[in-house]
């Protein structure tokens, strides 16, 4: 059994930045990929940066230059470094994994956090 367990999460002003960290623990397969993916209030899901099992990166297109994607101790944790944060960036941010990226990009996902709350004020 796989869980997630999301950290660092907080409000900021606008032009701030925060981190957001993603505890795994259980196992996964060899080949397998973990994502952030925010849901803002009355918004639909979406996906905003994901890290293959090899390290490959991927970013939705409003975030990329701002947000930072890694994982670090032996891959358990995935990190988020938010810079630049902006008003629209208000959601509560999920981290999420699957066996593959594909399915995470479109917001769905066979495992997730519990979400942490990031409020960016102007």
């Amino acid at each position: 059994q796989v869980e997630l367990k999301e950290s660092g999460g907080g409000s900021v002003q606008a032009g701030g930045s925060l981190w957001l960290s993603c505890t795994r623990s259980g196992d996964l397969t060899t080949r397998y990929c973990m994502a952030w993916i925010r849901q803002a209030p009355g918004k639909e899901r979406e996906w905003v940066a994901s890290i293959r099992s090899d390290r490959l990166t991927y970013y939705a297109d409003s975030v990329k230059g701002r947000f930072t994607i890694s994982k670090v101790n032996a891959n358990n944790t995935m990190l988020l470094q938010i810079d630049s944060l902006r008003p629209e960036d208000t959601a509560t941010y999920y981290c999420a994994a699957d066996f593959s990226c594909p399915g995470l990009a479109r917001a769905s996902a066979k495992f997730w956090g519990q979400g942490t709350q990031v409020t960016v004020s102007s």
